[in-house]
């Protein structure tokens, strides 16, 4: 045996052994898939610093469903899911393979509800629109996991919770959404907007309890900056999963700090 073949076999068993981070993804307005600016770079650079995982699981606001679903697509396409945007979104294409085995793994490690298959589902918005900075080359394999719409922020916590374990199988997690998300009150004139008094305070109390890791907080969050900045859930519930994976004493980064069109949150944040 060569060397550099030890090496080899020696720092894939270190990638397979250490626990894959999870990330807490702001993603906001789908250009930003064609759009140079912090946000993107700060994505381009934050894959060129981490180490390719075995596979990205990704659940995203972008799949609601009736009951849980997983993808086992080997090939999931791009999925354009929004309306009236420049020809350029629609034409780009991003195409990891999925990974049909990890996901039947997920299958095995949630007892918190009857996770189903689903054969057809590929990348929503949610994913590929930052997936293609953090890896342009689509080398890494990449499957989703759907929400289900039916069940309360409790049911979320536990079933993030329980992939943790997916995370010592090398499993990359991105939870993708937004923490402040209110569409019906953009500036879609200006991207750099102030931000809304509502919108930087429920953010800064969303922060405050990431840092306290008070979930309980989080999950029965109230008042008025919280009904504007979370009209409706879809778009905070990821956050709720990432805060279910997070192991006791596991640090916590914030990789993005901002706000786009005065009513979107772009907080980003890694465990792990």
């Amino acid at each position: 045996m060569q060397l550099q073949d030890l090496h080899r076999i020696t720092n894939a068993f270190k990638s397979r052994s250490a626990v894959s981070p999870v990330l807490f993804i702001g993603h906001g307005n789908p250009m930003n898939a064609v759009w140079d600016n912090d946000f993107t770079r700060t994505l381009t650079a934050l894959g060129k610093r981490m180490e390719k995982p075995s596979a990205v699981l990704v659940i995203s606001a972008h799949w609601e469903t009736v009951g849980t679903y997983v993808s086992i697509n080997p090939a999931p396409r791009t999925i354009h899911d929004f309306g009236g945007f420049p020809n350029e979104l629609y034409a780009f294409n991003y195409t990891p393979a999925g990974h049909p085995q990890l996901a039947k793994t997920l299958k095995e490690v949630v007892t918190v509800t009857d996770v189903q298959e689903d054969r057809m589902m590929g990348l929503d918005h949610g994913a590929w629109t930052i997936l293609k900075y953090i890896w342009p080359a689509a080398d890494v394999p990449v499957f989703e996991m759907s929400m289900d719409y039916t069940k309360g922020p409790d049911f979320h916590f536990q079933l993030g919770a329980q992939l943790k374990e997916l995370r010592k199988k090398g499993v990359l997690i991105i939870c993708s959404g937004n923490i402040v998300h209110n569409v019906g009150m953009m500036d879609w004139k200006d991207i750099d907007a102030k931000p809304h008094d509502w919108a930087l305070d429920f953010d800064a109390f969303v922060k405050k309890q990431i840092d306290g890791r008070n979930v309980d907080a989080l999950i029965n969050y109230s008042g008025a900056s919280a009904m504007l900045a979370v009209p409706t859930n879809e778009h905070y519930l990821p956050l709720i999963y990432a805060m279910g994976m997070i192991d006791r004493n596991e640090p916590i980064q914030y990789i993005y700090e901002g706000y786009q069109f005065a009513s979107l949150s772009m907080r980003c944040f890694q465990i792990g």
